[in-house]
């Protein structure tokens, strides 16, 4: 038994340090790379540290990035301790911009506390809808949920485009003849608050916020704990007389409601406008998949989900100088935070499989009382 314990133990600690130990084997393998291009990998990895955190402004613009992979996180977070799984980020992140970015342009008349406030809900509440059509899906039609939010991403990105190319398009564009897909300046009322002379806005400090609520309302509250009731045994949680549908279409909402929240806070903090290339990632930057990552790497929880969310917006932040300062190419970058993404997952999925060949181990008492039976009969 006490050999079972300590087994248990450390499989726990080991499961704590697995997306670290990933982390650095994909840093790992992103020297051999440097080392292959000719680079000096201590001087790359150096100025990826200083790009990230060397300055009061690189502080700053890590946790810019790092802000709309939280408000994703979270979600993420909220979606699997549900039982589904949400791919659906970057649409989600998109709606909510699109709305935010309508109240703001359509309602300039409003005060400015008034508009803002009014922006977020209304981000928030086109992200729920984003993320509550899956739901809805899954819970009463048995729809595959990945499936079901990946085409709400595209839903969301066709939308933006034919949005920001015609009833939203900056009216001056139109009359230059220049018709670039975006908006025009939201009013100054509109603005986060700000950190001058940073970029940083009152949108990180509310995804904190709201990182200590999602923890008190999953672990504090009936409602969290019926969700992540029905994540663990949909079946147990149907027999003990929960709505197991009901919570599975919730997780999926509020999961989509907080990445929406996010898209209206990168637009009314960050852009000031909303504009797109033609794809999500034009707007987003791939937050609605990165914040995936980072909520895995947090180990699903809320609070974890806040230091991972800062590690993976540091990588975004120190990237460009490390690229500038060592002459990389840019595909390295790319490479290198794709091999992060891989060996997270991977070191997840590692995880998971031990915590399940631990329970199935049979305890000394049991085995002992098998041997017992075999021998009497």
């Amino acid at each position: 038994m006490l050999e079972r314990l300590r087994l248990s133990k450390f499989g726990a600690i080991l499961g704590l340090l697995m997306p670290l130990l990933a982390t650095l084997l994909a840093l790992l393998i992103g020297a051999l790379v440097l080392l292959a291009l000719d680079a000096n990998p201590l001087a790359a990895y150096g100025a990826l540290v200083k790009g990230a955190f060397g300055s009061t402004n690189a502080l700053a613009d890590t946790a810019v990035k790092a802000t709309p992979l939280l408000f994703v996180g979270l979600g993420i977070c909220i979606a699997f301790r549900g039982g589904v799984v949400n791919i659906g980020g970057e649409g989600q992140l998109v709606a909510g911009a699109v709305a935010a970015t309508a109240v703001a342009l359509y309602l300039p008349q409003l005060p400015g506390r008034a508009l803002i406030c009014l922006s977020l809900v209304a981000g928030f509440l086109a992200g729920a809808i984003w993320g509550g059509i899956p739901g809805a899906l899954k819970a009463y039609l048995n729809v595959n949920e990945i499936l079901s939010t990946v085409m709400m991403n595209m839903i969301a990105v066709q939308g933006m485009n034919f949005l920001l190319r015609g009833p939203m398009m900056d009216p001056d564009q139109i009359e230059k003849g220049s018709f670039i897909p975006q908006t025009a300046r939201f009013s100054r009322a509109t603005d986060l608050p700000r950190l001058v002379p940073t970029r940083l806005h009152a949108g990180a400090g509310l995804a904190v916020i709201l990182a200590i609520l999602v923890y008190i309302f999953l672990w504090r509250t009936t409602i969290g704990y019926r969700i992540r009731a029905v994540g663990l045994n949909p079946h147990a949680s149907r027999v003990a007389g929960i709505e197991v549908k009901r919570y599975v279409m919730l997780a999926l909402l509020l999961s989509g409601a907080l990445a929406g929240l996010g898209g209206a806070t990168q637009v009314l903090g960050l852009h000031h406008r909303m504009f797109t290339d033609g794809s999500a990632q034009g707007f987003t930057g791939g937050a609605g998949f990165n914040g995936i990552v980072a909520a895995l790497f947090g180990k699903l929880h809320p609070l974890g989900t806040i230091p991972a969310s800062i590690l993976f917006g540091a990588l975004l932040v120190g990237a460009n100088h490390m690229q500038r300062a060592v002459q990389v190419p840019s595909d390295f970058i790319t490479a290198l935070n794709g091999l992060i993404v891989v060996f997270v997952v991977g070191s997840e999925i590692w995880s998971r499989r031990q915590a399940r060949r631990r329970e199935l181990l049979p305890s000394p008492g049991a085995a002992g009382s098998d041997l017992e039976v075999e021998a009497g009969t």
